[in-house]
C-alpha cells in the first residue's frame, strides 16, 4: 500500500470519527430538551423495579389456577371477590393469589406433621387430612370477610366525603363522580359504577343489573336513593335540613351498627371454629399418655370400644365445627358455590342419576313437596329441590360405606391385636420388666404359630390343642396348670379370630346409619331456618330504616315501597315478593294475605301502615311513628343485636367446647375410672382366691 493512500485512509477515518462526534452532539443537544425530558420521565415512571411483588404475585395467580385441586379454591375465592372488585381482574387475580400464597404456607407444614404423627393410625391421618380442609376454608372465608368488613367501612368514609361533595355541587350525580375520584379507597369502583348508572340513557334498567351483583344492601341502598333524588329532586325535611342527606345518615347508621355486630361476632367466634376441631389433633396425645402412664388401658385403647369412640368423638367434632361455622355467619356477601351449574347439576344431567332422582324426589303438587320448598325458603338456601336430593343420597352413601369401613376395621383391629398383643398380668400403675416383656413376646410367638395352624379348621376343640402344645419345646418345664391356661388363651383367641367378619347386623346397622345420614341436609336446613329466625327481628328494622327513607320522597307509593323491601328482604323474602306479584290484582287483598303468611307482631303492624296507605291516609302520616321514634328505634335495634349475638355467644360456646369435654371425659376420665375399678376388683378377687 503506498504512502498516499494510507494517508488518505488516515484522513478518512478521522473525518468519519468527526462526522460521529458532530451527529452524537447534536442528538444530545435535541434530547436534553424539555419535552424529550418529559417523556423519558413518563417512561421511566412506568418501569417496574426487577423484583416487583404485584407482578409475582399475578405470575403466582397464572400457575396456581392451572393445578386442579387448588383451582376450586381459586373460582370460589373469586367469585365473592369479583363482586366486590367489580370485575377488575388485575386487582381480584392479585387479592387471590395473595390469600392462596397463606393458604397454602399454612398447609404445606401442617400437612407434613399430621402425615409424621398419625402415620400409624390411618383412620386418624385420613381424618385430620379432612379437617385440613374444613380449617383452610374457614381460613380463607376469613380472608374475604376481612376483605368485606374493610369495603363496609370505608362506606362510612365514602358518605362522609360525599355530603361535602353535595353541599357543593348540590347535584348528585356531580357529588357521586366526585367520590369517586379517590382511588385511595377502593369503593370508590363502587362509586364510579353508580354514577356510570345515573347518567346512562335507561338507568331504572341499569340499577335493577346493580342490584343484583351489588356486594352489600347499603350500597344498594345508596344507589335507591341518589337514582330517586335525581328523578324526583331533593326536598327540605320538616326541620329545613336536605332529605337526601338525611337518608345518607340514616344508611350510615345502619351501618355503623351492622360493623359493631358484626365486630362482636367475629370476637366471639373467633376462636371457636378451631376449638371445636382440636380435639382431633390430641386423641393420639390422650392416648399414648394413657398407656404410658396406666397399662392395663392397652386392652381399651387397642381394642374396639377404644376405636368406636374415636369414631363418635370424629363425628361430633365434624358436626359442632359445621354448626359453629353456621352460627358464625355475619350475613356478608357469600357467593362461593357456583349456583349455575354446580357438581349436583352435572350430576343431574346424567341419565341414572335423573331418573333415580326423579323416582325418589317428591311429585309436585304434593304435600311433601310443599313442606320441603317451604323448608327451603324458609332457610334461604339456594339448592333446588332436585340438588338437594343429591345431596341427601350422597349423605345416606357416605353413611353407610364409612360405618361399613368402621365394622370393617373393627374386625381387622380385633386380629391385629390378638397377633400383636402379648398375654401377661399388669399392676395397676405398673409396667413389664425387660425380662417379663421377653417371656411374654416369646410365648406370644407360640401363640400365633398355633392359631396359624388351626385357624383353617372350624371344628377344632381345646383338646386338640392341649395335645399338640404338650409337644413343643417351649411348654416341656411348664406345668399342667400352665399349659392348660395356654391351651385356654390359644382356644378362645382362635374361636374370636374365625368369628371376625362382617354379621348381618352389622350390615343392618350400616343401613340404618346410611338412613339417618340421609335426613343430614334436612337437619341442616332445619337448624339455618332456626338461626334465621333469631335474625327476624333485625331485618324488621332494616324494613323500617328503608320506609323511613321512603316516605318522604314525592311520588313513592306502597307498591314501590313493597318492591324496595322485596329488595333487601331475606328471611320473608318470599311472601313479599308473592304480595308484589298479586298487588295489581288488588293491594288491599294482596296486603291482607301477607298478613296471613307472615307470623311476626312488627311486621304485620308495619303491613297494617300500607293497608292504611292505600286507602286511607298518606304514607307519610301512616309511618309518622317512624320519624318521631327514630332514637328509640335504634337503641331497640343496638339491643336487638346484644340479644341476637348474646344467643349465638351461648349456643356457640355449648357446641364449639363440646368435642373437647367429650374427649376428656368420654376417652380419657371415665375409660381410666372404670378399667380402673373393674381392674381393681379382679385384683381383689384373685388375693381371696389365694388366701
Amino acid at each position: 500500500m503506498s504512502t498516499d493512500v494510507l494517508g488518505k485512509l488516515i484522513i478518512g477515518v478521522f473525518a468519519l470519527f468527526g462526522v460521529i462526534v458532530v451527529a452524537y452532539l447534536i442528538v444530545n443537544k435535541f434530547t436534553n430538551k424539555k419535552n424529550t425530558k418529559f417523556v423519558a420521565s413518563l417512561v421511566d415512571g412506568t418501569k417496574t423495579k426487577k423484583f416487583s411483588t404485584e407482578i409475582m404475585y399475578q405470575k403466582i395467580y397464572i400457575f396456581l389456577v392451572k393445578i386442579p385441586f387448588v383451582r376450586r379454591y381459586i373460582l370460589k375465592i373469586r367469585r365473592r371477590l369479583e363482586i366486590i372488585n367489580l370485575e377488575d381482574e388485575y386487582l381480584t387475580r392479585g387479592q387471590v393469589a395473595r390469600m392462596m400464597t397463606k393458604a397454602i404456607m399454612i398447609v404445606l407444614p401442617l400437612t407434613i406433621i399430621i402425615i409424621l404423627v398419625a402415620r400409624k393410625n390411618i383412620v386418624l391421618m385420613a381424618t385430620l387430612l379432612l379437617f385440613e380442609l374444613f380449617f383452610i376454608e374457614t381460613f380463607l372465608d376469613g380472608l374475604v370477610d376481612k376483605v368485606d368488613n374493610k369495603l363496609l367501612k370505608e362506606q362510612i368514609d365514602m358518605f362522609s366525603e360525599m355530603r361535602h361533595a353535595y353541599h357543593e355541587f348540590n347535584l348528585v350525580e356531580e357529588a357521586v363522580y366526585e367520590v369517586a375520584q379517590n382511588d385511595e379507597l377502593e369503593v370508590s369502583k363502587q362509586a364510579e359504577k353508580i354514577y356510570e348508572i345515573l347518567i346512562s340513557d335507561d338507568p331504572e334498567m341499569e340499577l335493577e343489573k346493580y342490584y343484583d351483583v351489588a356486594p352489600n344492601s347499603f350500597l344498594k341502598e345508596f344507589a335507591g336513593i341518589s337514582y330517586l333524588t335525581k328523578e324526583f329532586g331533593d326536598r327540605a325535611d320538616s326541620d329545613g335540613a336536605s332529605l337526601y342527606l338525611k337518608n345518607l345518615n340514616n344508611i350510615t347508621q345502619e351501618m355503623q351498627i351492622e360493623i359493631l355486630k358484626r365486630e362482636k361476632l367475629d370476637y366471639v367466634f373467633q376462636s371457636l371454629a378451631m376449638i371445636s376441631a382440636v380435639p382431633i389433633l390430641f386423641l393420639e396425645v390422650v392416648k399414648n399418655w394413657a398407656l404410658n402412664t396406666f397399662s392395663f388401658t392397652k386392652s381399651f385403647y387397642n381394642g374396639k370400644l377404644g376405636f368406636i369412640i374415636q369414631i363418635i368423638l370424629i363425628v361430633i367434632t365434624f358436626v359442632c365445627y359445621l354448626l359453629v361455622r353456621k352460627l358464625k355467619d355475619n350475613g356478608s356477601v357469600d357467593t362461593g358455590k357456583d349456583m349455575q351449574n354446580p357438581w349436583e347439576q352435572k350430576l343431574y344431567k346424567k341419565k341414572i342419576v335423573k331418573a333415580f332422582i326423579d323416582k325418589i324426589m317428591p311429585k309436585k303438587d304434593t304435600k311433601e313437596y310443599r313442606l320441603k320448598v317451604k323448608l327451603m325458603k324458609e332457610a334461604a338456601t339456594k339448592l333446588k329441590m332436585e340438588w338437594l336430593y343429591i345431596d341427601r343420597c350422597l349423605y345416606a352413601l357416605i353413611g353407610f360405606l364409612v360405618t361399613f369401613f368402621v365394622f370393617w376395621q373393627l374386625h381387622n383391629l380385633t386380629i391385629s391385636y390378638i397377633y400383636t398383643e402379648p398375654k401377661a398380668d399388669y399392676d395397676l400403675l405398673g409396667m413389664m420388666s425387660e425380662n417379663e416383656e421377653k417371656k411374654a413376646y416369646a410365648e406370644l410367638e407360640v401363640h400365633n404359630k398355633y392359631i396359624a395352624k388351626f385357624r383353617p379348621n372350624t371344628e377344632v376343640t381345646r383338646d386338640t390343642i392341649l395335645e399338640n402344645i404338650k409337644k413343643d419345646d417351649y411348654y416341656k418345664t411348664a406345668t399342667d396348670e400352665e399349659i392348660g391356661e395356654a391351651a385356654d388363651w390359644i382356644y378362645e383367641d382362635l374361636k374370636t379370630i374365625q368369628n371376625e367378619y362382617i354379621q348381618w347386623f352389622e350390615l343392618l346397622i350400616s343401613f340404618g346409619i346410611g338412613a339417618i345420614a340421609y335426613y343430614g341436609p334436612i337437619w341442616l336446613l332445619v337448624f339455618q331456618k332456626i338461626m334465621r329466625q333469631m335474625e327476624m327481628e333485625n331485618e324488621v328494622m332494616q324494613y323500617q330504616t328503608i320506609i323511613l327513607m321512603l316516605m318522604k320522597i314525592e311520588r313513592v307509593n306502597v307498591e314501590m315501597i313493597l318492591e324496595w323491601l322485596e329488595r333487601y328482604s331475606n328471611i320473608f323474602r318470599e311472601p313479599i315478593s308473592k304480595c308484589v306479584n298479586n298487588f295489581e290484582s288488588g293491594p288491599w287483598e294482596a296486603l291482607e294475605e301477607l298478613k296471613e303468611d307472615i307470623a311476626f307482631p312488627q311486621l304485620i303492624r308495619i303491613v297494617e301502615s300500607l293497608q292504611s296507605a292505600v286507602e286511607k291516609i298518606p304514607i307519610r302520616q301512616a309511618f309518622d311513628e317512624l320519624d318521631t321514634e327514630r332514637a328509640y328505634y335504634q337503641e331497640k335495634r343496638k339491643e336487638s343485636n346484644e340479644r341476637l349475638i348474646s344467643r349465638k355467644s351461648l349456643i356457640g360456646k355449648v357446641v364449639g367446647f363440646a368435642p373437647m369435654v367429650s374427649l376428656f371425659v368420654g376417652y380419657l376420665i371415665v375409660p381410666l375410672c372404670v378399667i380402673g375399678l373393674l381392674s381393681m376388683t379382679d385384683a381383689f378377687n384373685t388375693m381371696s382366691n389365694m388366701m
